[in-house]
């Protein structure tokens, strides 16, 4: 097992399992404020004495928190006699048995990875902006969510399920039991009964009215057949350039100028825009605390919703476009957080989601064995003729064609993208990669051998190893 993996299905619970899983996320929100309080009681009391202990990490807060369930200040009764004497019963969470208790100690491991996240950005350990100290969720802006972890006993059924009881679309879950899911679950099962995968988790949120469930697993390779080819170490060709933009969203070409793709958005946010406006007015127009503001607010996370997954499956499209046919990748390295402070394109850089493509174009090359290169953020692969290499500093972005005093002529976007594999090209392989001085590259192979699968190489049957986008989300 080597890769991770993550399918993510839309669950079709009853009345019944809705009201379990809406109590099974509250007691989640619950666990998390009660650490987060017992860390800042303790963060006050250890000014007042300075031995007096924290509990920080994790594991700390999970038996500080099974230990306070249990106590006085979690819940007691008073029992009063006939003869009038008062007796203190201590109950703890009456409620603690109503749920599966793995909520409780996840809620608890939010709060320390949190708090880790702090204290490491505080310190320097933590690289990109800096995170705040913790805060307390509340019922009404925080998103529904819980997480179980899978147990695999010996000679028994592990907790989290995948189509039991001859319910191919169904997912069990410990606690809550069987639930029916709405897409199809086959990749998944044939993959566990293959042994070639491992759920580790799941994890259950709340999103636009539906409930939906992230089953986190670990996967072999995929099938040898699906992996590009291995080349040497001297082999400097096969680079494609991916020159991203907003007119086209994506144009590959290679170093000798052979235009391979090119791709346009779809701008799901710029179409849905109007409709957007209407709900938001709408919403507006509510009176709030109302049952109808909750009502056109949850119209309007809807919307919200739509739109989003519009772009993630146009983004995972594309990317299985570009993994399967090509195995080396240059991608330039956008600054996008600059690039939104331009209030005439922030809306349509943020509608194209640049930095969400890179994400996804990185791990899944990496399953198939392939490479991908950052080039450096300074280099002017726009500016710079890949017939000569002269650099047109009086080019605009209303510059669409790209000419040089030499004679060329070519489209812009394709002449970034040849630029783009003309410098993967001309790199040197041996020499350790500096973003400053010649961009970052990620070798996404595996050496041989490594996170090797009983069967084999991480060998995996042809079905059922691909990357498509309707069930596999990461």
């Amino acid at each position: 097992m080597s890769r991770h993996i993550t399918f993510r299905y839309c669950l079709d619970a009853t009345v019944e399992q809705q009201q379990a899983l809406t109590r099974h996320a509250g007691a989640a929100r619950f666990a998390y404020n009660q650490c987060l309080d017992m860390v800042k009681t303790a963060l006050a009391q250890r000014k007042i004495e300075p031995a007096h202990p924290v509990p920080f990490t994790a594991f700390s807060l999970i038996n500080a928190f099974n230990a306070w369930k249990k106590s006085e200040d979690a819940g007691r009764v008073f029992v009063v006699d006939p003869a009038g004497d008062i007796e203190v019963i201590v109950t703890g969470l009456r409620w603690r048995d109503q749920v599966y208790q793995q909520v409780f100690e996840e809620a608890a491991v939010n709060c320390g990875r949190g708090l880790a996240a702090w204290s490491d950005s505080r310190s320097g350990k933590r690289t990109g902006p800096w995170v705040g100290f913790p805060r307390f969720t509340s019922k009404s802006g925080a998103i529904p969510s819980f997480r179980l972890r899978n147990r695999h006993p010996r000679g028994g059924r592990a907790a989290i399920r995948v189509g039991d009881d001859a319910t191919p679309r169904s997912v069990t879950l410990p606690g809550i039991g069987t639930i029916r899911v709405r897409e199809d679950t086959r990749r998944l099962r044939r993959m566990l009964a293959g042994g070639r995968a491992k759920i580790l988790n799941a994890t259950i949120t709340r999103r636009a009215g539906r409930w939906q469930v992230s089953l986190s697993c670990e996967a072999a390779d995929l099938h040898p057949a699906r992996q590009h080819r291995t080349r040497a170490v001297d082999d400097l060709d096969g680079w494609v350039g991916i020159d991203r933009g907003l007119s086209a969203f994506v144009v590959a070409a290679t170093a000798d100028g052979h235009e391979v793709a090119r791709i346009t958005a779809p701008t799901p946010l710029k179409n849905g825009l109007p409709r957007l406006r209407r709900l938001s007015k709408a919403l507006s127009r509510k009176e709030k605390g109302s049952v109808n503001r909750a009502r056109a607010a949850a119209r309007l996370g809807r919307h919200h919703h739509r739109i989003a997954n519009t772009r993630r499956h146009f983004l995972h499209g594309v990317v299985n476009e570009l993994v399967k046919t090509h195995d080396r990748l240059v991608v330039e390295d956008l600054h996008v957080a600059g690039m939104l402070r331009n209030r005439r394109l922030s809306r349509e850089i943020s509608d194209a989601g640049w930095g969400e493509f890179a994400r996804i174009l990185d791990y899944k090359l990496s399953w198939r064995g392939g490479e991908v290169i950052t080039a450096d953020r300074w280099f002017a692969s726009s500016k710079t003729c890949s017939a000569c290499g002269g650099l047109n500093t009086t080019l605009t972005l209303a510059d669409r064609i790209f000419t040089c005093g030499c004679g060329f002529r070519a489209d812009r976007d394709v002449n970034a993208a040849i630029n783009l594999a003309l410098w993967a090209r001309a790199r040197d392989p041996h020499r350790s990669p500096d973003p400053q001085a010649g961009g970052r590259a990620t070798n996404a192979r595996r050496r041989e051998g490594a996170g090797r699968h009983p069967c084999g190489v991480g060998e995996t049957v042809p079905v059922g190893a691909g990357t498509d986008a309707h069930a596999l989300v990461v």
